[in-house]
């Protein structure tokens, strides 16, 4: 049977560039179908948390990254610059110097903090720094302000410089599945892949035409973000404020706040915001006259927590939100979703190049669905501390004292930057399931320096384990360089997202435990089998 290309990829979003990407790596072709002729301005996620920039890292676009978040802390110095104006302006004390757009020169590292919980936000100074995983990140931990636009722009780049063939404003229609393939209609023609994924959003058109359920909880909020000019914003407070109608923050630009109200979805949830049901929110939920003036991009929406209960059936996959919707708060959507593409984009590579152990596929779900869930669970947590009812509102000041501890930070920290999340391999070890820390090697480089390509990657500093690599070659990169912040480590097995997925030690013989990794990960060894597409 004849393919027009190996896998067709619904949406041209984070997710779904980043999965063409690691497809493209994989040695498979993609074509990235996306209704949007242009990247959608609409204001949303601000922020990445720890795996996802590991995870741009590991393949080359952290200079981007750093350049993009330069750019953003630019624009946070100079909603400060605002703000202390507005200070002295006021008299209220707190005023600095006579010249406001000198004293707040634009920061190169982000600022001390470290996320919030429902809007309660979190001191990054009283963070444990002695806590292991908050350490071990190299130059990723430097990382995070960078917002989901700059993110689908570096995504585009580096799809293009891998040959990634995307085709926006082309939308998806119908499909049609069978043993050996998907047909996919679509605005501009049918074509014929061995796979699909549905990277299509929340309102996945590739999730409904397959059949996949989407049991969750309902919606009990109406939400609004928003960028743009009002008057009168000088009286609302800076970060989070939970008030008696509901929640909102203000900054951390000019022109941004979000608004959270307890009112129930909208029936008119589809149409554009308008600037009148704007103005309406943000004077309801903060009790002060604001007057919008413009608005250059806005959002509504709500707290519908739903998940697949598989992210496969057959041939067609989910991922991103197709596979898993929820409420923004803690930036958890687009970090979440870029983890499954990360996750699922070697897999499916390697089942459609023939050397995937029969079973790989089915670890995508495996690993990735507990995580989604745990989202979810995250993101409902939230909205019950948010509501206005003295319950919630006793609970909330509970938090709050947790929060101001070095325990409470520390954990709330942890779970926000994701540095907590680790699959459930076969070992022993700490390492083993979890991200690879990025070890400075013996050569000078750096781990993540050696994970460009999208190959496994495995370290043998003392080349004792080169016999056993030999048929992965084509699928494995092998290092003879050590760690010596790490003396212990005679050998690292990681896969080709970065998971440790086996660790050497002195003084303990893993050669039968390293083979069985590679088995389950990379397949028997093949050096003659070619490439058997399926």
């Amino acid at each position: 049977m004849s393919y027009d290309v190996d896998v067709v990829v619904a949406g041209g979003g984070p997710v779904g560039l980043m999965l063409a990407c690691e497809l493209a790596l994989g040695g498979v072709s993609a074509m990235v179908v996306e209704r949007l002729t242009e990247v959608d301005p609409t204001i949303k996620a601000g922020a990445l948390n720890m795996p996802s920039v590991e995870a741009l890292y590991r393949r080359g676009m952290l200079p981007a990254l750093r350049e993009a978040q330069e750019r953003n802390l630019e624009h946070f110095a100079a909603f400060m610059r605002q703000q202390a104006a507005h200070r002295e302006d006021t008299g209220d004390g707190r005023a600095a110097t006579a010249d406001a757009s000198e004293e707040a020169p634009p920061p190169r590292t982000p600022p001390k903090f470290a996320g919030h919980f429902a809007g309660i936000m979190l001191d990054a100074a009283r963070l444990d720094d002695a806590d292991p995983d908050l350490a071990g990140h190299g130059p990723a931990g430097d990382i995070g302000l960078v917002n989901q636009q700059q993110i689908e722009g570096i995504l585009g780049e580096h799809a293009a410089r891998l040959g990634v063939q995307v085709r926006r404003g082309v939308e998806l229609t119908d499909l049609s599945a069978d043993d050996e393939g998907v047909t996919v209609s679509t605005s501009a023609g049918r074509v014929r892949a061995r796979w699909l994924v549905g990277c299509d959003g929340g309102r996945s058109v590739v999730r409904k035409l397959a059949g996949f359920d989407f049991p969750g909880t309902d919606p009990e909020i109406t939400a609004y973000q928003v960028l743009g000019e009002m008057e009168g914003a000088e009286a609302l407070g800076v970060g989070w404020h939970a008030t008696p109608t509901g929640v909102y923050a203000h900054g951390p630009v000019p022109g941004r706040i979000l608004t959270v109200q307890f009112t129930g979805p909208r029936a008119d949830r589809d149409t554009s915001v308008t600037r009148e049901e704007l103005q309406e929110a943000i004077r309801h939920v903060t009790g002060v006259e604001v007057t919008v003036t413009a608005i250059k991009t806005a959002t509504r929406f709500t707290d519908n927590a739903r998940q697949a209960s598989t992210y496969r059936l057959g041939r067609v996959l989910l991922a991103g939100d197709a596979a898993h919707v929820h409420s923004p708060f803690g930036g958890q959507g687009l970090n979440l979703g870029l983890g499954d593409a990360v996750n699922l984009g070697w897999k499916l590579a390697a089942t459609v190049r023939g050397w995937a152990p029969h079973d790989l596929l089915d670890t995508y779900t495996a690993e990735r669905h507990p995580i989604g869930a745990w989202v979810l669970d995250w993101t409902r947590a939230q909205v019950a501390l948010m509501r206005p009812d003295p319950r919630a509102r006793a609970l909330r000041s509970v938090v709050n004292d947790l929060v101001e501890t070095v325990t409470g930070t520390t954990y709330f920290a942890k779970k926000i930057s994701g540095v907590w999340q680790r699959y459930d391999l076969p070992g022993d070890h700490a390492l083993v399931g979890a991200s690879a820390p990025d070890l400075e090697l013996s050569d000078g480089s750096r781990l993540a320096d050696h994970l460009h390509d999208g190959k496994a990657l495995l370290l043998d500093p003392k080349g004792e384990l080169c016999d056993l690599a030999e048929g992965h070659r084509d699928r494995m990169t092998v290092l003879a360089a050590g760690a010596d912040e790490r003396p212990e480590l005679t050998g690292l097995f990681l896969r080709p997202d970065g998971i440790v997925a086996w660790v050497g030690e002195q003084d303990r013989d893993d050669r039968g435990a390293l083979e069985k990794a590679l088995a389950t990960w990379l397949g028997a060894p093949a050096p003659d089998a070619g490439d058997q597409r399926r």
